[in-house]
């Protein structure tokens, strides 16, 4: 600990001759402190590197400037895991949550399993169809590049059949969501506001 204290007292003398030198001193007294200083870079030069980083650790310690740190009592996220070169990319998307980046294979799977719902949201038959045409080719277009990366087990999708299970979806839909007439007649009430009979 008394090495720390030399080293810290060093350091204050040094502090203390730089603020002399402001104060327009003589050319001989600037000579002193050119020597006190030399002395002083000589006596720093004695002690170890351990000493000082370990004395520098210790005063921001006091100082507070450990504390509140991110990871405070919690594991470093990646610490132990091999070596990735690609790291900072995917902690970029992760962190940003960027999406429709990354190997082609993966963002096909991901859409393998959207599409369902992607379909059940377009209107006619032409649009299904259409998305449906522009997967396949995406996917075999995919299956035909080599660039490296995951390979593509995502399958293509039988349009027909595909358009049949979203009309089924769509009429099971409807008919979850019709109105229930009214008590007494079979008719929508705006059709009995319509020709005037209640």
């Amino acid at each position: 600990m008394s090495g720390a204290g030399d080293f810290k007292r060093r350091l204050e003398r040094a502090a203390e001759l730089r603020s002399y030198r402001g104060a327009g001193i003589s050319a001989e007294e600037e000579a002193e402190l050119d020597a006190a200083e030399e002395g002083e870079r000589q006596k720093r030069k004695k002690v170890d590197d351990a000493k000082r980083a370990e004395y520098l650790i210790r005063d921001a310690m006091a100082q507070g400037k450990f504390d509140n740190l991110k990871y405070a009592g919690k594991p470093i996220p990646g610490l132990g895991e091999a070596y990735d070169p690609d790291w900072w990319v995917k902690g970029l998307i992760q962190r940003e949550n960027i999406s429709g980046l990354g190997p082609q294979a993966i963002l096909l799977r991901t859409e393998d399993a959207e599409l369902d719902g992607r379909l059940d949201a377009q209107f006619t038959e032409k649009q299904v169809r259409d998305i449906l045409v522009d997967f396949n080719a995406r996917v075999i277009d995919a299956r035909r590049q080599l660039q490296g990366g995951p390979p593509v087990i995502t399958k293509t999708r039988d349009v027909e059949a595909e358009v049949s299970r979203w009309q089924e979806r769509r009429a099971a839909r409807g008919r979850a969501e019709a109105p229930e007439p009214e008590p007494g007649t079979g008719r929508p009430w705006w059709q009995r506001l319509w020709r005037g009979t209640t």
